[in-house]
């Protein structure tokens, strides 16, 4: 048994009913918080099924939990999709317009479009032409933003865990251990040998990597503001 409450259809069951939405995506995403590599949306469309046992957001979740749950949704789903926006897409536009770019790209892969979508948070960082609702912790309780959740994490995780065994030069950054998140060896490395072409060289780390300082690039005003609400900012490294 869970020790969560499961996640419900009742925000869909309501956008069905008072929109008239037949096709409702849950979207989530991951790696907003990384040092390193994409950030990744996953659009979920579920219908009303009764969702897989212990289904609910990715990080309540063991690692070995994640992955089973991930086996199981793939095949459950009625349809997913995923969205990237690269490190340097990341640099060159800030946060905000590339959660919208990822999950743009997630919706429009999906093979049918979307009549409404639910974002976790509560922030509507899509917009139009999209007919958003924000779900403040979605990602435990509506079934389809829960299983976006875990397929985007799960796959975010092993393609950092590929990139980290691609190169020999990647293994000190143990990507496959933090997924590109901030940790003690991951800092150390960057430390040493500093930032490599998979690293978001605008962010605020790279203000204490003073033998770096060549690589940095300069942030976007507006993300300043966001970055420190987001506790990325004067990040102790």
């Amino acid at each position: 048994m869970s020790p969560y409450e499961p996640p419900t259809h009742r925000v869909e069951r309501s956008l069905r009913a008072t929109t008239g939405a037949k096709v409702v995506a849950g979207v989530d995403e991951v790696g907003r918080g990384a040092w390193a590599g994409p950030l990744t949306v996953c659009a979920a469309v579920t219908g009303l099924r009764r969702a897989p046992e212990g289904l609910t957001d990715s990080k309540l979740l063991t690692v070995k939990r994640r992955e089973e749950l991930a086996g199981e949704l793939t095949g459950w789903v009625t349809a997913h999709a995923l969205g990237h926006a690269s490190s340097q897409e990341i640099d060159e536009l800030g946060m905000t317009a590339c959660l919208r770019l990822a999950a743009g790209r997630a919706l429009e892969a999906l093979p049918v479009r979307p009549d409404a979508v639910i974002l976790d948070g509560k922030h509507d960082y899509l917009g139009s032409p999209w007919r958003v609702r924000t779900v403040i912790k979605g990602d435990q309780s509506c079934v389809a933003v829960a299983a976006a959740s875990v397929l985007a994490k799960v796959h975010r995780d092993a393609r950092m865990a590929e990139l980290g065994a691609e190169r020999a030069e990647y293994e000190p950054y143990a990507f496959g251990d933090n997924a590109g998140y901030p940790s003690p060896v991951h800092r150390d490395a960057l430390r040493e040998y500093g930032p490599t072409g998979h690293h978001r060289v605008s962010w605020a780390y790279m203000d204490a990597l003073a033998k770096w300082q060549h690589l940095k690039r300069p942030r976007l005003a507006p993300e300043a503001a966001e970055l420190e609400a987001a506790g990325q900012l004067g990040l102790d490294i």
